[in-house]
């Protein structure tokens, strides 16, 4: 049975991986991104492969909530940039004031720290860091959430406190 599972993957994947790269890459306007999310479809579709009816809806399902999910990661983005230019604008720099947020990551506990260095550092997707962690993928998820909130409280505090 192995086989022919292995070999039906594989004509699924020579047959539509150019066509849904392609497809990917006309809505992010990134190679390498549109790559990515082809490949995290057909890893996520082989993962469910006994399970799933029609493979090739599957994939462009999967793929598009891939898609949606990279344009609400540069919206975020886009915002932070947007944030952190205003905010920079309006209250002059000065280096005594200024909260470390490496000195702040530093001191979350080990349980969101790990996660924060290797999700927004290392640049890891939430995936890598739940199995690297040995944590279910909510968990992660639920950590990082934890952590940014934490980071958001003591660098409001901090900036609070300058004169």
């Amino acid at each position: 049975m192995k086989p022919s599972r292995d070999k039906a993957a594989s004509e699924l994947f020579a047959a539509l991986y150019p066509r849904l790269a392609g497809w990917c890459r006309r809505l992010v306007d990134d190679d390498e991104t549109a790559h990515e999310i082809a490949s995290e479809a057909f890893a996520r579709l082989w993962a469910r492969w006994t399970k799933v009816e029609e493979p090739r809806g599957f994939l462009f399902v999967t793929a598009a909530n891939l898609v949606r999910d990279h344009w609400r990661k540069l919206e975020r983005e886009r915002k932070a940039v947007r944030r952190v230019t205003n905010e920079a604008a309006v209250r002059p720099h000065d280096e005594q004031t200024d909260p470390s947020v490496r000195l702040l990551v530093q001191s979350l506990p080990e349980r969101l720290r790990v996660p924060i260095l290797l999700h927004y550092y290392a640049d890891m997707p939430v995936r890598e860091v739940s199995v690297l962690t040995g944590r279910k993928e909510g968990t992660v998820k639920a950590d990082l959430h934890a952590a940014r909130e934490l980071l958001r409280v003591h660098l409001r505090r901090s900036l609070d406190h300058t004169p």
